[in-house]
């Protein structure tokens, strides 16, 4: 599941926009591969940052999650130059994420979506499997 989705994009910038920065083949509709490759990478990039304080990908997409998404994307689909203001709702996505990562912003999650664990130290811990190789595991082989 995606942050953001064709018809986000279509909210906030407009069909027009989005058919000339989408529709590289010229077929009077927004290219799926193009829409889809700008949508993964803002993906990944709300992830990268929001994986520091919350368990990614996130279920519930809150709508900051997706206003920030859309802004990203669109970025991405300008490949000659995004205008000013393009830039701006980018910078300001960019920014916001890095609030989230630095703990300064918290995403408004439901209760069965919640943060990793962290220690006291601010340290995230992961709970899982015992690990397969481990020192004691190897006694002998070393």
């Amino acid at each position: 599941m995606s942050y953001a989705s064709l018809e986000d994009l279509i909210e906030r910038a407009g069909q027009d926009e989005i058919l000339q920065v989408a529709d590289r083949d010229e077929d009077g509709t927004p290219d799926p591969d193009v829409v889809a490759a700008a949508l993964q990478h803002a993906d990944n990039t709300v992830n990268g940052y929001v994986a520091v304080a919350y368990a990614v990908p996130l279920t519930v997409v809150p709508d900051l999650v997706r206003t920030w998404a859309v802004s990203i994307a669109r970025y991405f689909l300008h490949r000659n130059g995004p205008p000013d203001y393009v830039v701006n709702d980018w910078r300001f996505a960019i920014a916001s994420l890095k609030d989230v990562a630095a703990g300064k912003l918290k995403l408004p999650v439901a209760e069965n979506e919640t943060p990793p664990a962290a220690s006291e130290d601010g340290r995230v811990s992961v709970a899982g499997p015992d690990p397969v190789f481990s020192a004691d595991r190897l006694e002998g082989w070393l």
